[in-house]
């Protein structure tokens, strides 16, 4: 591959478009993005709210601790984040620069204030919708696709902007760089002759934000404190590091820490999931820094060729991906070529591709935990003379293949799967009498 390939462009610009850095969970700060967006266009503060958001957005927040916010969670939570203490211009580190003042306005505005949700019955997985009131004006900002993507904006009725129309319903990633061409071979291709200067910003922001945040997860306590029991369970043998940092970095910000992580398809959790590990084994196998950043660069691509075919959100556990991802950045590491990448990614696909999304929450990490698991088991089983075969559950001839395959029982096949989940959450199912 030549850097004056279509293809090497797309590699470069997708790594810049994907490792934003976002504060804790991006569905809760994309909510409070937007309402920051609202309150801007109504140009004063809001005595009503309505948030209406599809159920995989409603599913991704409910659980979740807001960030800045004083231990606040939920939609509500992240819409009045927005309104009180946003910054829109910041977009997923929108409410970064709330003060503890702010802090006590939130809590104060949520209690004197309506904030109704509703679910929407969108087409779209993802959508959020929010509307905003004062006494005389109203004002209406609508996400659509990804996190940032605002697509109508209006004001007392008059339409300021409206791109809905020229989104497709079945597409997720919106307004993002294409990516129908990439593939496993490409990809490495891509990562073998790759200037440093050109992959190294973004990659290196990855790690330096996510090794940051894993850290906090492991000092402090933050939900289930994953992280914390990986190591003083099992060790701190590189195969537990990798499993345990990946984990704190969840393990924090899904329970409300304020540091920034930066993401990978649209999640701070894919990201820590790509980054993470490979950065541990790098380490561990003293590669030097720019085998790293490659290293870390192909996980995060690989992690992007599998979401693509599944979308930004579904009820497929996003970590799963990243785990493939990052088994194959390790195989890298260890010297691994085409073959071993292809085989790492098809076995570790084969281990965990069960793997629901019941919601982002703390057990997000414990996932994690498992996805990186089984990127490394993925990666060891080949270089033992063990893998899985086509015809083993969804595994088929080639990784390419193997990878539309995970994609098409995402998108199309747990569709009801999602729906169930989602029903269920919202509603949760009453215990029989007599037990």
């Amino acid at each position: 591959m030549q850097k004056t390939d279509t293809l090497y462009t797309a590699y470069v610009e997708v790594l810049k478009e994907e490792l934003l850095p976002a504060m804790g969970c991006t569905e809760p700060i994309a909510i409070a993005y937007a309402a920051a967006a609202a309150r801007r266009i109504l140009n004063e503060l809001p005595c009503e709210v309505c948030v209406t958001a599809s159920g995989n957005i409603i599913k991704n927040v409910k659980s979740v601790f807001v960030p800045n916010t004083g231990g606040l969670r939920g939609i509500p939570a992240a819409a009045a984040a927005g309104i009180i203490a946003g910054h829109d211009e910041l977009l997923l580190e929108v409410i970064s620069k709330a003060t503890e003042a702010e802090q006590a306005e939130i809590k104060a505005y949520m209690e004197h204030t309506p904030i109704t949700v509703k679910l929407s019955d969108s087409p779209y997985i993802f959508d959020i919708d929010i509307t905003v009131k004062s006494e005389h004006h109203t004002a209406n900002v609508r996400i659509v696709g990804h996190h940032t993507n605002i697509v109508h904006t209006e004001k007392d009725g008059e339409i300021l902007l409206d791109t809905c129309a020229d989104t497709p319903v079945e597409s997720t990633d919106s307004g993002i760089c294409d990516r129908s061409s990439f593939s496993v071979k490409t990809i490495l291709e891509f990562v073998e002759c790759a200037e440093l200067c050109d992959i190294e910003t973004p990659v290196k922001r990855q790690i330096d934000y996510n090794t940051r945040i894993a850290k906090e997860g492991l000092s402090g306590s933050w939900g289930a404190n994953i992280g914390k029991v990986l190591l003083e369970t099992y060790g701190d043998d590189v195969k537990i590091r990798a499993r345990a940092m990946a984990a704190a970095g969840s393990d924090a910000r899904m329970n409300g820490c304020s540091l920034p992580g930066v993401i990978v398809s649209g999640s701070g959790n894919q990201g820590m999931t790509a980054s993470l590990p490979v950065v541990e084994y790098a380490k561990e196998l003293n590669v030097g820094y720019e085998k790293m950043i490659c290293a870390v660069a192909l996980s995060d691509l690989v992690t992007i060729h599998l979401k693509s075919g599944i979308g930004r959100l579904s009820a497929y556990c996003g970590a799963v991906s990243a785990g493939c991802g990052c088994g194959a950045g390790i195989a890298y590491l260890y010297g691994g070529g085409l073959k071993e990448i292809e085989h790492t990614i098809v076995n570790s696909i084969a281990i965990d591709s069960g793997m629901v999304c019941d919601g982002a929450k703390a057990s997000c990490a414990a996932k994690i935990a498992s996805a990186v698991d089984a990127g490394i088991l993925g990666y060891h089983m080949y270089k033992n003379g063990q893998q899985f075969r086509a015809g083993d559950g969804l595994v088929t001839k080639g990784v390419e293949e193997t990878i539309r395959n995970i994609g098409m029982l995402a998108r199309e096949g747990m569709r009801e799967t999602d729906r169930e989940i989602i029903l269920t959450i919202r509603i949760p199912k009453q215990p029989r009498k007599g037990k």
